[in-house]
């Protein structure tokens, strides 16, 4: 079964950056959409960063300018790059692949934004 395993996150100051990439560990047909979610605790998940698969691109308003979302569809590779980070920025990060035929999510990598 494909997973998607993600990594990049950490401990960072405020004002500093982080990449966070995402890969598939296998093959992924017929992609929609990739996508970079979070979820801070005792707050719902919410939406950071879309691209389609046509190379189109979406951001939250709380983090345009400063976070820039990239993918690869035949390399089923999804990337978030975040600069000037605030602590308001800590979440667990999930990445998100959405194909025809079904959804596929990693396990989520912790990103901490403190002095």
């Amino acid at each position: 079964q494909v997973q998607l395993v993600e990594s990049g996150g950490g401990l960072v100051q405020p004002g500093g950056s982080l990449r966070l990439s995402c890969a598939a560990s296998g093959n992924i047909r017929s992609i929609k959409a990739m996508y970079w979610y979070r979820q801070a605790p005792g707050k719902p998940r919410e939406l950071v960063a879309a691209i389609t698969s046509g190379g189109s691109t979406n951001y939250a308003d709380s983090v345009k300018g400063r976070f820039t979302i990239s993918g690869d569809n035949a390399k089923n590779t999804v990337a978030l790059q975040m600069n000037s980070l605030k602590p308001e920025d800590t979440a667990v990060y999930y990445c998100n692949i959405d194909a025809w035929y079904r959804d596929y999510w990693g396990q989520g990598t912790q990103v901490t934004v403190s002095s």
